[in-house]
């Protein structure tokens, strides 16, 4: 039984490729986390659309260009176990990864260049800012300008995220793959061929019981055997490091058990072809 790869591989950002989520981060530092972090988890969660809250995190918060700026550092420190790792294979081994995001657009851009995913494929809210706040008549290296609206559109959506998807795929033909921990990213699976629940960093109890497929592991190193099956693990195995204990690394986690199923004849499709592989 042979499981087939999928050539395109879409991740959610937050909480998915970094174990933050930069709007409690920025909330954090302007000392408004708990009524910010209420409002992300109930979105994240299902229990409330994302547009309803969208516009209310950021009015709360206010934040200046360089606060949001200096989020990729948090991204960046902060990244999933073999994040980058995982990206760098997959994009070896001739897969065409993107990032959708709910995000914000300038740190969640530096951050997905930064694992060298090309910018053109990575999807995130823009925001404009007041260019008469702050000290803006004293030159200075920081940029104080305040946050003064955002893009509206699909991704300040709950179920935005499919929309994204076929732009970025257009006509181009091959399978393909979303991952990511969030309720946005659950209603996007209808888009694509497979849609795969992350629950390494927050494991959400509805995206849990609706993935086809759902990996539980504070590593990104099962995601290889999802994208490409046993065939692309052994070719991982065949290079020099950091590829060959990758590879090593996501078959021991998946036969640790891992990676579940909601989908008996997806699950039955995935455990033939590592048994036959064997």
């Amino acid at each position: 039984m042979r499981w087939p790869p999928f050539e395109h591989i879409f991740f959610d950002c937050d909480s998915t490729l970094t174990t933050v989520e930069g709007i409690d981060i920025l909330a954090e530092k302007v000392g408004k986390r708990p009524q910010v972090e209420r409002l992300t988890q109930a979105a994240m969660d299902g229990q409330v659309d994302l547009e309803d809250i969208y516009e209310e995190r950021l009015v709360t918060l206010n934040p200046t260009r360089q606060q949001v700026l200096d989020l990729r550092h948090d991204y960046k420190r902060n990244m999933v176990e073999d994040a980058a790792h995982v990206v760098a294979a997959l994009q070896a081994l001739g897969h065409k990864v993107y990032i959708i995001s709910g995000g914000l657009a300038e740190p969640v851009e530096e951050f997905g260049i930064s694992l060298g995913i090309p910018r053109e494929r990575i999807r995130a809210v823009e925001l404009a800012y007041n260019e008469l706040s702050g000290q803006w008549w004293e030159k200075s290296d920081a940029d104080n300008k305040h946050y003064l609206k955002h893009t509206e559109g699909a991704l300040t959506l709950s179920n935005g995220k499919a929309q994204i998807v076929r732009e970025l795929l257009g006509d181009q033909l091959g399978r393909s793959l979303l991952i990511g921990d969030g309720q946005s990213d659950l209603e996007a699976g209808h888009s694509v061929d497979l849609f795969v629940g992350y629950g390494g960093v927050v494991a959400r109890p509805k995206v849990r019981t609706g993935a086809p497929a759902f990996i539980e592991s504070p590593s990104l190193a099962p995601l290889l055997g999802l994208a490409g099956g046993p065939a692309e693990l052994r070719i991982l195995s065949t290079w020099p490091l950091p590829y060959q204990s990758l590879s090593i690394k996501a078959q021991y986690l998946i036969h640790k058990g891992v990676v579940t199923f909601n989908d008996e004849h997806l699950e039955s499709k995935f455990r033939r072809a590592f048994l036959a592989a064997q």
